[in-house]
């Protein structure tokens, strides 16, 4: 009976067959853990689509809204200018009197002492 301690070569292949099987063993493990792993990583990155689209869809809505709402304000500021326009055309004295008082109020409240 001969043993493998005294046959350099059979000794290597010994090695060498553990070392692909041992191979072969950790891709199986990786495959498995890579099926298992991969539902879970599809929900997060359904979730994170659906995430997405959501804060996508208050951004637009929220644009919307601002542009709506920066139209009134210019449609607002017209009036209020068209309507200060025809109180001074119509009150000369009395907008000259607001407009003295305004400005002295605003004086003593900005004056540095």
């Amino acid at each position: 009976m001969e043993t493998n301690f005294n046959n350099p070569l059979s000794t290597g292949n010994s090695i060498g067959g553990s070392i692909d099987t041992t191979s072969a063993k950790a891709h199986q493990t990786i495959d498995q853990v890579s099926d298992a792993a991969r539902p879970a990583v599809d929900r997060v990155a359904s979730g994170a689509h659906l995430a997405v689209d959501k804060l996508a869809g208050a951004a637009t809505r929220t644009a919307e809204t601002m542009s709506v709402r920066g139209e009134q304000l210019k449609e607002a500021q017209t009036r209020i200018t068209a309507n200060c326009r025809s109180y001074v055309r119509e009150n000369p004295m009395v907008s000259v009197g607001i407009a003295a008082a305004a400005g002295f109020v605003l004086s003593r409240l900005f004056k540095h002492h």
